[in-house]
């Protein structure tokens, strides 16, 4: 896969086949060329660009290492908002031309494509550039959302009653609002969650 172009597979058709069979398997401590193959059961050279290809992207390190944003997308609950954050990550030359790239139908792309690569319209390599952003994109959604409460974190949204009430305020008058982030720890015992919310209610909900 050449460096100076977007991340890509000749044989994209495969990309939508393996994510699937990844996404369902354990997380291996390396993603190996192994793994691919005796695991996932995806044997074959034309299969192996794949690997390169999750580096590109963000799902593995330099190392093989599956990273967070390869967990989550397993997570069925984070998992479109995650290869969305993963295309970002891979094809930054196409988003600094259009932020809504991923908006684009076919021809739309591929003139997207040529313009950040230069390649010609009949190219093997622009029509596998293409079909492999086609395909993961299959499996994301650009408007889920992002980075909060994703990892134990949970939001509250509250009024700031300090002074008048918020239902008295006049129109003409300011009105305030914070948010708190909690991470809340990994634990199945309620008294540990009775009082943490027994302290915001006690110090912040009722100030």
């Amino acid at each position: 896969m050449a460096a100076d172009y977007p991340p890509f597979m000749n044989a994209y058709g495969n990309v939508s086949k393996i994510l699937e069979k990844l996404k369902k398997a354990e997380t291996p401590p390396r993603f190996t060329y192994e793994f691919l193959e005796d695991v996932l059961h995806f044997p074959g050279g034309s299969r192996r660009p794949f690997v390169p290809l999750a580096k590109r992207i963000g799902f593995l390190g330099s190392d093989s290492v599956p990273t967070e944003l390869y967990k989550k997308f397993q997570n069925d609950d984070h998992s479109r908002g995650a290869m969305a954050e993963a295309i970002r990550k891979g094809y930054p030359t196409l988003f600094e031309r259009d932020q809504t790239a991923y908006k684009l139908n076919r021809a739309g792309l591929e003139g997207l494509v040529r313009e950040a690569t230069g390649l010609d319209a009949g190219s093997g390599t622009l029509k596998a550039i293409v079909g492999t952003f086609e395909a993961l994109k299959g499996f994301a959604d650009f408007d889920a959302p992002t980075g909060a409460a994703s990892n134990g974190e949970s939001k509250i949204d509250l009024p700031l009653k300090k002074g008048t009430e918020a239902g008295a305020l006049r129109d003409d008058q300011l009105r305030f609002s914070y948010t708190i982030y909690l991470d809340l720890p990994n634990t199945t015992d309620i008294n540990v969650f009775n009082s943490i919310f027994k302290s915001l209610r006690e110090n912040i909900l009722t100030k």
